[in-house]
């Protein structure tokens, strides 16, 4: 009862009650992010959720759009502002995807939507991810993040998908809490993002 009801109803409660409350923050990183981006506040890309259905992601931009002489984009330690860096010590550039969970595309909790371009190297047993919601944070964020591999992360998605409950939806909140605010396993501009997926080793 929960999965296929309650907990859409508590996201939507949530996200909403959180972009209201959050809404100073918000407005101040984004005045910020207009300066330092040239006008680009927000970064949107498009990442499959339930059953593989492809939505736009928004988040705060955390990088310029620095090129370099071949107009190729330089690498992304390189292009990390400071109040880039600053957001995703503190997790902040995840925020706008509230606007996410309130249109259906996502779940406070539930697997990390990945790219589009992952999506025919999964096997069967990856797929799975999908069978939920992506979430905002997940049991794979709470426990390593961006230090685990692959397989490891996979592993931790798909135990969640088996195990979904309100008691795991509390547990995971609030451990993300206490990582953020304690700064455990956070990305920063020295480890930004997982290596690229490549299917299976």
């Amino acid at each position: 009862m929960y999965i296929f009801f309650f907990k859409r109803i508590l996201d939507f409660l949530v996200a909403l009650i959180g972009l209201i409350l959050l809404m100073p923050v918000l407005l101040i990183i984004m005045i910020i992010l207009i300066f330092t981006n040239r006008g680009k506040p927000f970064f949107f890309q498009q990442r499959p959720g339930k059953n593989e259905k492809i939505f736009k992601i928004i988040k705060f931009k955390s990088m310029n759009d620095r090129k370099d002489a071949n107009g190729e984009l330089l690498h992304f330690e390189q292009r990390v502002t400071k109040i880039g860096e600053f957001v995703r010590k503190y997790s902040l550039d995840e925020l706008p995807q509230l606007i996410n969970v309130l249109k259906g595309d996502m779940s406070l909790i539930g697997p990390r939507p990945l790219l589009v371009k992952y999506l025919p190297l999964y096997n069967s047993f990856q797929k799975r991810r999908h069978e939920v919601r992506p979430g905002i944070t997940g049991w794979a964020q709470i426990n390593g993040r961006n230090a685990i591999s692959w397989n490891e992360k996979f592993n931790l998605d798909i135990w969640y998908v088996e195990n979904v409950s309100f008691k795991t939806d509390i547990k995971i909140f609030f451990s993300t809490i206490k990582k953020v605010l304690f700064k455990k396993n956070i990305n920063n501009s020295k480890n930004i993002n997982m290596p690229t997926f490549t299917g299976d080793n």
